[in-house]
């Protein structure tokens, strides 16, 4: 199969500049002024909880349901979006950046390596920012007690998966390098833009997932797969969410 044709610079620049104005560039942006307002809150940083999925309708357990659905849903569009970008280029967008199902096997156990990687050290950053104060508290669920909760979780941990790799590693990484940036700069800033939208979380949270963008960039420029990026992150996701439900009640450290 021929090579796809490139976009000019100019243009690669600029879209890609717009998808992340409708994603997680916009998300930078809310997240930089969500810690902004934290930090000139009164109360200290570590004693501030960040919510994460959490119930729009506690005491309507099914319209609750659908507002999760729809809102991973809403969340997939950019993702859509990217994909049809790409594909007036390359007629298989997923095959362009390695997010088929070509090497089921090896991308499963470079995404568990991945996960065992990144949580591990990922979790001893975050008690150790929580304690010096330069994180809040993360409630990584915060759902009803209904029989969906935990499929919701995983869909969520999914939905932020496909939408991270997709977006930083599978589209960014094609267009930056259209735009002529050599590897070392694209992977630097799509790390350091992967770490300002969860600059709500706090610096700890920042700093975190800079060093995991750098780690997934660098893989991603080697492998050429978003697949086991996608893998990876997903079960460290479903690690927070499912485990903070199902243990925040019972470890002290968790709340």
């Amino acid at each position: 199969m021929s090579a796809p044709a490139a976009l000019p610079r100019r243009s690669a620049l600029t879209e890609s500049l717009l998808v992340l104005g409708v994603s997680l560039g916009a998300s930078a942006l809310w997240s930089a002024l969500s810690l902004v307002r934290k930090l000139t809150s009164q109360e200290s940083l570590s004693g501030q909880v960040t919510a994460m999925n959490q119930s729009v309708t506690p005491d309507q357990p099914w319209l609750d349901l659908t507002h999760q659905l729809v809102g991973i849903g809403l969340a997939l569009v950019p993702v859509a979006l990217a994909l049809h970008l790409l594909a007036r280029q390359h007629p298989h967008p997923t095959q362009l950046i390695g997010l088929d199902g070509r090497a089921p096997g090896r991308d499963l156990a470079q995404g568990l390596a991945l996960a065992a990687v990144i949580g591990i050290p990922g979790l001893g950053l975050y008690l150790v920012a929580r304690g010096l104060d330069l994180n809040t508290t993360i409630a990584a669920a915060d759902l009803s007690s209904v029989w969906w909760a935990i499929p919701v979780l995983i869909l969520a941990a999914g939905q932020n998966a496909l939408l991270e790799e997709v977006i930083m590693l599978g589209y960014l990484f094609t267009r930056w390098r259209e735009a002529g940036w050599p590897p070392v700069t694209i992977v630097v800033v799509s790390a350091l833009v992967r770490g300002s939208y969860h600059l709500y979380q706090g610096i700890g949270g920042f700093v975190g997932n800079v060093a995991m963008g750098l780690l997934l960039g660098a893989v991603y420029l080697r492998v050429r797969r978003v697949a086991p990026m996608f893998i990876a992150h997903w079960v460290i996701d479903i690690v927070a969410f499912v485990g903070y439900a199902l243990l925040v009640t019972r470890v002290g450290w968790l709340g």
